[in-house]
């Protein structure tokens, strides 16, 4: 099947990808159609679920990927992929001291990050971007290194 996909033009299968990607999230979102509520127990469970698959898929997609094509080069394995996993860490600290975002429940008054009297909406907007962009990053290198070697990407 992957013989079959190399086929095709990389633009078209990053966009086929990014079409499957928005497709499961609004099916995701869609369910708040199907609940008025829901209970603390179960929001926790799945929080904790998507927490563990996306840690699980930064690991598996990512890090362990990174990891090999050092072992490969010679280098040290593990610090291109540390050393990237710091980086991005120190930039989503300094995103969250510095952008404004609220926390489930609080008023827009208790943001945190700079003072804002930007709304809701704006703030859902902003989030909505921050969270794209390195998920943008990933399937952009995945796609990248797919037309490289098959031996990377997704």
């Amino acid at each position: 099947m992957l013989k079959n996909l190399l086929t095709y033009n990389p633009v078209f299968l990053a966009l086929v990808a990014t079409l499957f990607t928005w497709a499961v999230t609004a099916l995701g979102a869609a369910m708040v159609f199907f609940f008025s509520s829901i209970n603390k127990k179960i929001l926790n469970s799945m929080l904790g679920f998507a927490a563990g698959v996306m840690i699980a898929a930064s690991f598996w997609s990512l890090l362990n990927p990174a990891i090999e094509m050092a072992q490969s080069t010679g280098n040290t394995p593990w610090i291109p992929a540390v050393s990237g996993f710091l980086c991005g860490a120190a930039f989503l600290l300094v995103i969250d001291r510095i952008l404004p975002h609220l926390h489930m429940g609080l008023a827009i008054e208790k943001a945190e990050g700079v003072k804002t009297s930007w709304q809701r909406s704006v703030l859902l907007v902003l989030a909505i971007t921050m969270h794209n962009i390195p998920e943008g990053l990933a399937v952009g290198i995945s796609f990248g290194a797919l037309t490289n070697s098959t031996d990377t990407g997704v």
